[in-house]
């Protein structure tokens, strides 16, 4: 079978498996190459938990990790899985060509297919910890999900992506299969849309992780554990930063500050959020005004010569924050930031102008459509260099 995208309102819902495996390669040898470039390490990560390690940061965190610093990795995600005539989704295939490459570089890694947010999977991954004797040192945390069960409770949470303040939000977005320009508008969210929004994208299941692993010492002396979030610009706060996302990604910014002393005084470790670069993933695409700021962003930064992607971002956090050798930068709220590039104010300012002016007609010019296009198509296993996409696929549920 042929298979091509098929793009369902900026949601892309099919994935093809040798172009997800080769984008894996391709991320992985960037990191090789880069720790050749850097030379030996002066600190390393040994053994790393990555919950959410099936695409994105989590997933460049993941090679980052294996490939940069020859870390032992265990990977958590919840995946479909594909079958003979099916398409599995995007991260089935990438923890498939993740495992296979570790496997050859002889890397140990460990990949479970299951919900991140159960305490059945907690005590998986403790189980597993003590039969390979090793001790967790470095947690990242980069789960995303529309839903979350509460443990104690069972009762089942879904986010929203609303505006609050009880104002609705309209604005410009880039649609996909067109690359015209639309405008969105969305309903403020209800105070019980956003308290659950919080259940699920917020805090909470960071803290229960850390504290049941510490619990279950499977912890090392000295463990890092580092959660993702985004601030952005201000034109996007009334739609992210301000909304209904931006109240959960508030919650695990603050749940960083109360986990930071609790591992001091646990394991001599730390908390931290890393405020990360903007990129096209299979969320920011559907989020109004981001398409379109991030299409503007990286035709400047790309004159700048400053654009990243998820494993640039992740390779420079690891080796330029996490592991110098010397304290980690943060700034005066504790927060690592990444996006340093991104949010440097003559870059704001010209990416600001840019989209005061930009009209239907000179989009194609003042944006980078072909980079945010390649980068949406990518994330699923399509437009990736070195793959055929008119050859025949013989099985969906292999790469």
């Amino acid at each position: 079978m042929i298979i091509k995208p098929l793009i369902r309102r900026n949601i892309c819902i099919n994935a093809h498996p040798e172009g997800c495996a080769k984008d894996v390669e391709r991320q992985i040898k960037y990191v090789q190459d880069k720790r050749k470039k850097r030379g030996a390490p002066k600190e390393a990560p040994k053994t790393v938990l990555v919950l959410g390690c099936s695409t994105g940061y989590g997933l460049a965190s993941r090679i980052s990790a294996a490939f940069g610093f020859n870390a032992t990795t265990v990977g958590v995600s919840f995946e479909k899985e594909g079958t003979e005539t099916k398409s599995g989704t995007p991260g089935w295939y990438n923890n498939m060509a993740f495992d296979k490459e570790a496997k050859a570089a002889g890397i140990k890694s460990i990949t479970f297919n299951g919900d991140a947010f159960s305490d059945a999977m907690r005590k998986q991954i403790a189980d597993t910890a003590k039969e390979l004797g090793v001790k967790f040192d470095l947690v990242i945390y980069s789960l995303a999900s529309g839903v979350r069960v509460d443990p104690d409770t069972g009762v089942l949470y879904r986010s929203v992506l609303k505006p609050l303040g009880g104002k609705a939000f309209s604005g410009k977005t880039i649609e996909m299969t067109t690359n015209k320009l639309e405008t969105v508008s969305l309903e403020p969210a209800s105070a019980e849309e956003t308290a659950s929004t919080v259940k699920v994208m917020g805090g909470e299941d960071w803290e229960r992780w850390i504290k049941q692993l510490t619990d279950m010492d499977v912890l090392a002396q000295g463990c890092k554990t580092i959660a993702y979030s985004y601030i952005g610009p201000e034109l996007s706060h009334a739609i992210y930063r301000d909304g209904t996302i931006g109240a959960a990604k508030k919650h695990l910014e603050n749940t960083a500050n109360e986990l930071s002393p609790f591992l001091k005084q646990k394991l001599g470790g730390d908390a931290f959020v890393s405020e990360n670069k903007g990129l096209v993933t299979r969320s920011s695409a559907v989020i109004p005004i981001i398409p379109l700021y991030l299409s503007v962003l990286f035709k400047v930064m790309k004159k700048n010569g400053t654009h990243e992607g998820c494993i640039e971002q992740m390779e420079r956090l690891f080796n330029e924050r996490l592991y110098t050798g010397a304290a980690i930068p943060v700034d005066a709220n504790r927060l690592i930031r990444i996006d340093d590039w991104e949010m440097d104010p003559k870059v704001q300012s010209e990416v600001i102008q840019i989209l005061d002016s930009v009209t239907e007609e000179n989009l194609p010019q003042v944006a980078d459509l072909k980079t945010f296009r390649h980068d949406f198509l990518a994330t699923n296993g399509f437009d990736v260099e070195g793959v055929d996409y008119s050859k025949d696929v013989a099985r969906m549920d292999t790469i």
